[in-house]
């Protein structure tokens, strides 16, 4: 189950795009399912299950394009509390280290239907 969501950023490209980060319980949790609504100008993200939520208020020309495609581009990136522990001994600069590699940063982008 998602434990937090937050909107980060909101852009128009062809089509309206949100940018959003999800807090998950434990790595094994796979209880995600984004629904997507506008009520006049305040696009709202839920969960499927109603619990965590959030909204953005758009400007009048991202709430012309969203009514125009009835869709929204969603981009997710997933963090879990505590599943990379704390990074004791860091290498200053990461792509320069002899064995180098970045730590997963699970992400997730998908069209939603907008309900008005």
């Amino acid at each position: 189950m998602a434990k937090s969501f937050e909107i980060t950023k909101v852009s128009i490209r062809d089509r309206l795009v949100i940018d959003a980060k999800v807090s998950m319980n434990d790595p094994q949790d796979f209880d995600f399912s984004p629904r997507a609504s506008l009520s006049g100008t305040t696009l709202s993200l839920v969960n499927e299950s109603g619990d965590p939520s959030s909204s953005f208020e758009l400007d009048a020309e991202q709430a012309t394009t969203a009514e125009r495609d009835r869709m929204v581009e969603l981009r997710v990136k997933f963090t879990v509390e505590g599943m990379h522990g704390v990074l004791t001994h860091k290498t200053p600069q990461p792509m320069t280290g002899p064995k180098s590699k970045k730590l997963a940063q699970p992400s997730w982008k998908t069209l939603l239907p907008l309900s008005m």
